[in-house]
């Protein structure tokens, strides 16, 4: 699975591994968002890597929970679903908006091989001060560049450099960051 090959998802080890990260995930969203401490401890056990400083929010849903790497002081607001089959990274001072959907799972395009049941997974990695607006999707094999922003609502397909704004669906770059960005728009 974390080669990137095919495999069977109802393999008794990997429906095992699901079984136990499915019981953490349970105990997560049934702590209150502001129960910060408990949260915090919680998260640091289920995930590989949990930074100082980083909060998430529930609802919050998973496959596995130890695939999954995010570093300090970042924010991961309500709704959103990260498919760990493979490893998801995300970097430093990340904001993550609501419903905001990682996957790293991949189903055969080939009809016959779908039917047999395999699947694959291809890492996702999300660089330092990324922003990544509400309700956008990252799909299996992305990597976003450090200092990114991605639009609300976006489809991210391919990998985007760091340092621009890129939105829409597919997502492509639309401009770099400037220091215009540092004031509000009114």
């Amino acid at each position: 699975m974390l080669a990137g090959e095919w495999y069977h998802a109802s393999d008794p080890e990997l429906q095992s591994l699901l079984t136990t990260g499915q019981e953490k995930l349970r105990d997560l969203n049934s702590l209150p968002n502001e129960d910060v401490h408990s949260r915090y401890a919680l998260l640091c056990a289920f995930f590989q890597r949990f930074g100082e400083g980083t909060q998430l929010r529930s609802p919050f849903l998973c496959d596995y929970g130890w695939n999954i790497h995010i570093g300090r002081n970042g924010f991961i607001n309500y709704d959103c679903v990260f498919l760990d089959c493979n490893r998801i990274d995300i970097g430093d001072n990340a904001q993550i908006g609501p419903g905001v959907h990682i996957y790293t799972a991949l189903h055969p395009v080939d009809p016959e091989q779908r039917r047999a049941g395999v699947e694959a997974a291809l890492p996702v990695r999300i660089g330092n001060n990324v922003w990544i607006g509400g309700r956008s999707v990252i799909c299996p094999g992305v990597v976003i560049g450090d200092d990114a922003v991605i639009g609300a609502g976006s489809v991210v397909v391919s990998d985007i450099p760091p340092g621009v704004v890129a939105v829409g669906t597919p997502c492509r770059p639309v401009r770099s960051v400037t220091a215009k960005d540092e004031k509000p728009r009114m």
